[in-house]
């Protein structure tokens, strides 16, 4: 499993957020693309890079424009988290309505 996972609720439908695009991103100077994936039919994104990452500032990008269509108010989520040293594993959910979103550090 990844260090990083993330979890996509659609809280106006009370259902996982399946089918979104979301990205793991290293600040380096700038941002580089660590791994790409989906949510899955639960909502989950498992498979966002290794299983160790060295301290250092991460986002996740979630794409919610390419699984809501123009109308998302909200076209892109960023989540922004510092990784400590010899950090364990970390789960970012996101809650996510038409006009809001929640995120946090979960378990």
């Amino acid at each position: 499993m990844s260090l990083v996972t993330t979890h996509v609720l659609d809280n106006a439908t009370g259902r996982p957020a399946a089918g979104v695009p979301v990205r793991l991103e290293a600040r380096d100077g700038g941002w580089s693309t660590l791994a790409e994936s989906r949510t899955d039919a639960d909502g989950r994104a498992r498979d966002l890079g290794p299983e160790r990452l060295p301290a250092g500032v991460y986002r996740l990008v979630f794409d919610i424009e390419s699984d809501r269509g123009e109308d998302a108010f909200f076209p892109e989520i960023t989540v922004c988290f510092r990784l400590g040293e010899n950090a364990g594993h970390h789960h970012v959910p996101v809650l996510l309505s038409p006009f809001a979103y929640t995120t946090y550090r979960g378990s």
